[in-house]
């Protein structure tokens, strides 16, 4: 028996690919109002409902947003947006899902480190320096921040700083994608109830001089080792 809702979603996809060509092909810019959603559904040969499913689809996936009263326009196609949906993958990753993540990161993570000490500019350095000097407080049991949430900020833009100083804006989008600030969170308090919270603040150190030294393998290095140590914690904290 065949399930008509598997053939308008069909529909509907196509319809979104076609629109998808459309804007790869130039035929509609970033910033440009698309045809009326009559005139998109001769041109292509679909449905007024698939079309307008199809624009909702991309919508949402940050291709196209509708103005009130002004029709539908393509985005500014910035990777950000367009890999929004995509950074809920480190937030809701459990289990074994988490761990793939993570390796994910130890393949993309390096390489980023290693650019960012060729590309990295003074203020970038600075920033991250600065960035450095929360996490090396942050967590320290006679200071103010017993939980660990400026440490746990801090961290996560640490690394978020690297990437950024790549002057990749969709390699960063996809680097944000892979990390969120609830799984920081969960390393740090697991390093600190088993007393090794000062081998991560040694690996941020041994990142940051790579990086000072504009030494592309060393930073690699130092982030590789970095990445495999949370990776191993969780392996452990999954075998627990």
């Amino acid at each position: 028996m065949s399930d008509p809702d598997a053939g308008r979603t069909t529909v509907t996809r196509r319809a979104a690919d076609r629109i998808k060509a459309m804007i790869a092909d130039g035929r509609v810019g970033p910033g440009e109002r698309l045809p009326t959603e009559r005139d998109l559904s001769a041109q292509l040969g679909v449905s007024r409902s698939s079309m307008r499913e199809a624009i909702r689809s991309l919508t949402t996936l940050g291709v196209l947003e509708s103005r009130h009263g002004a029709g539908v326009y393509v985005t500014a196609l910035r990777p950000a947006d367009l890999l929004e949906t995509f950074s809920v993958l480190a937030e809701v990753s459990q289990g074994h899902t988490l761990l793939e993540v993570l390796q994910v990161r130890r393949m993309l993570e390096p390489a980023a480190t290693a650019l960012a000490a060729a590309r990295a500019s003074d203020e970038d350095l600075d920033r991250i320096g600065a960035l450095l000097e929360r996490i090396e407080g942050g967590d320290d049991t006679s200071g103010a921040d017993t939980s660990g949430a400026d440490t746990v900020a801090a961290d996560l833009g640490f690394h978020q700083a690297i990437v950024a100083s790549t002057g990749n804006a969709t390699l960063a989008a996809v680097n944000d994608g892979l990390s969120s600030r609830t799984f920081h969170a969960r390393v740090w308090a697991g390093h600190r109830e088993a007393g090794l919270t000062a081998k991560l603040r040694e690996d941020h150190l041994r990142i940051h001089e790579a990086l000072v030294a504009r030494d592309p393998d060393a930073a690699r290095a130092a982030a590789t080792v970095h990445v495999l140590r949370v990776e191993r914690w969780l392996s452990a904290d999954l075998g627990d």
